[in-house]
């Protein structure tokens, strides 16, 4: 793990633990040159990354581009790993912002469409948990059945397939599917994006 700052610390972690990884606001203090140094480290190093920000829903602009947009940073898959989340969670919570980026502003040539109010908001998911290990189960290229996920997890079988239906997949959307395989029972996998 690389050697972090106190600050960057600070920004990764919270921003670790906020709908769609955004790093604004940065730590109160932290403002004008120093907080310029302390970002411009952090995107050198592939930590944050600048996009543009969506002021309709109310993110914090970093900012702003001189045509009337501005950007705002969002913590990336390498951010994520430098503060210990693992690296199956890291890429999760990547292709979910992403893919929660185009669902609100399409794709790039479509004309633009407002948001809808009720596209749910990007949910972090922290390292360690139960979660985070059945995500990894899951992606593997093997996938995991029930029986897998319940020595691995501790939980009862319904739990586990609670967590998949309700949790991973209306909840995170995450493409999982299913299939029986003989010898090992129902398999789910998340499809490779």
């Amino acid at each position: 793990m690389p050697k972090l700052t106190d600050t960057q610390t600070i920004v990764l972690s919270r921003a670790a633990t906020r709908p769609g990884n955004l790093a604004m606001p940065l730590p109160e203090g932290l403002h004008g040159a120093a907080a310029q140094k302390a970002v411009t480290a952090m995107i050198t190093r592939g930590w944050l990354e600048e996009v543009e920000a969506n002021l309709r829903r109310g993110e914090p602009m970093w900012r702003e581009t001189g045509d009337g947009h501005g950007t705002t940073l969002v913590v990336t898959e390498a951010g994520l790993q430098a503060i210990g989340i693992e690296p199956v969670v890291a890429s999760t919570m990547t292709n979910l912002r992403n893919a929660k980026l185009e669902l609100v502003t399409g794709p790039k040539d479509a004309p633009e469409a407002s948001p809808s109010p009720a596209t749910p908001k990007p949910v972090a998911i922290r390292a360690g948990t139960k979660q985070a290990e059945i995500i990894g189960l899951i992606q593997r290229p093997e996938g995991a059945s029930i029986a897998e996920i319940v020595e691995a997890t501790g939980w009862l079988a319904h739990s586990a397939r609670g967590l998949i239906s309700g949790g991973l997949k209306k909840k995170l959307n995450l493409p999982i599917t299913s299939e029986k395989v003989k010898g090992r029972g129902t398999v789910y996998k998340i499809e490779a994006a």
